[in-house]
């Protein structure tokens, strides 16, 4: 995730916990929210992205007026396609997987790009970091292999490149002075964009008035709202510990997938998981000690 890199003002550490598990569970509520609309409703992929997408820029900028700071221009239209494209991507593999794989597919995606960029531009693994890495993609691997358990390889697909892009979007975001105010740009920019997808897919286009209701809370609340309480979260952890942190996401989204949804957790969910997880902490956990 894109993130403020001030240091003033930081939070406390219980404060900080708070706000920190408050985040994870928006974050895995974002994938709850968008499988239980395309499962138990009648809206559609792009219409649930375009309501999403809306009512984040809306909640994002409400909340930066009430912040009272000066206008300013902000954000930039690449990242605003790298965001789009998540959105999309995201809804669309959420017609074909559960909130739990999707979530881990995303993660796992978005880590491996992160670490990926950080190899071409120079930096470098040591090998315990190596092992860490060739662990996680096989993870991903041994998850989307033909079989009985699964998940359809073009939904697979799709929610890979979902954490491409968001991946991507993270990287751009780094070092930005106000990461709010550019987050706030980047979705006012998407809003044409996935306005664009919604009218190509009019035809096919379904809405009811729970699907509605639980795109506009993934947009507005876990989004939206999500995104700032991450912000302030984010002053008082460094990069590691951010990283860490997420990889709860995955788990959350998978209990709550169990519990909610009433999605079965498969052995070889849980072993892939055990697999990406186990193996992208271990790259984290290097890297800090490095």
């Amino acid at each position: 995730m894109p993130h403020d890199q001030t240091t003033s003002d930081r939070p406390t550490a219980q404060r900080v916990l708070i706000l920190a598990t408050l985040v994870m569970v928006a974050f895995a509520g974002n994938s709850l929210l968008c499988r239980a609309a395309l499962k138990h409703s009648a809206i559609d992929a792009a219409s649930f992205t375009s309501i999403r997408i809306v009512s984040g820029a809306l909640m994002l900028w409400l909340i930066q007026q009430l912040r009272g700071l000066p206008r300013k221009r902000a954000g930039n239209w690449l990242s605003a396609l790298a965001l789009f494209a998540y959105a999309a991507c995201f809804s669309f593999a959420y017609n074909g997987l559960s909130a739990a794989t999707g979530a881990l597919l995303l993660f796992g995606a978005v880590q491996a790009t992160m670490i990926g960029v950080g190899l071409q531009q120079g930096e470098s693994l040591r090998w315990l970091q190596v092992i860490g890495l060739a662990i996680a993609l096989s993870g991903l691997a041994a998850l989307l292999l033909p079989g009985a358990t699964a998940p359809p390889a073009k939904a697979g697909i799709l929610m890979l490149a979902a954490g491409c892009a968001w991946g991507l979007y993270s990287l751009r975001g780094k070092g930005r002075t106000d990461a709010l105010a550019e987050t706030t740009g980047n979705f006012l920019r998407a809003v044409p964009m996935t306005l664009l997808l919604w009218a190509l897919a009019l035809p096919w286009a379904a809405l009811d008035h729970r699907g509605v209701w639980l795109a506009v809370v993934s947009g507005a609340l876990t989004s939206g709202v999500g995104y700032a309480i991450w912000y302030a979260a984010l002053r008082g952890l460094n990069a590691t510990r951010a990283a860490t942190i997420q990889l709860s996401v995955p788990v959350i989204a998978a209990a709550g997938g169990a519990l909610l949804l009433d999605e079965p957790v498969g052995l070889r969910l849980l072993l892939a998981s055990a697999a990406i997880l186990g193996g992208i902490a271990l790259v984290i956990a290097k890297r800090k000690s490095a």
